[in-house]
């Protein structure tokens, strides 16, 4: 059996998410704008749709928008597609920042 190599262990730093600064609505607004986008993307690929054998009813069909939402939003902010980024350099530079 060959010796099996182990596993590197990622530095903090690397999983960090990556978070607007409190005083960059800019950056806010480009990460709003991904997370639109994934919302849309996550719906359309059929997150959220009920399942005929098990749940459903009109509280999941009601509440199922807020989950996709709040999906989408933890995935812009945590890196997500690099929309977010490329919007607020696009913004920045029409700013002449």
């Amino acid at each position: 059996m060959p010796d099996l190599l182990p596993i590197p262990r990622q530095t903090p730093s690397a999983v960090t998410p990556v978070r607007p600064a409190a005083s960059d609505p800019l950056r806010e607004a480009a990460i709003e704008l991904e997370a639109s986008f994934l919302a849309q993307m996550l719906k359309s690929a059929g997150l959220g749709e009920s399942r005929e054998g098990f749940g459903g009813g009109a509280g999941e069909e009601q509440f199922t928008s807020f989950l996709i939402r709040e999906q989408a939003t933890q995935i812009a902010r945590s890196g997500g597609i690099g929309l977010a980024e490329s919007l607020y350099h696009a913004l920045k530079e029409t700013q002449g920042e």
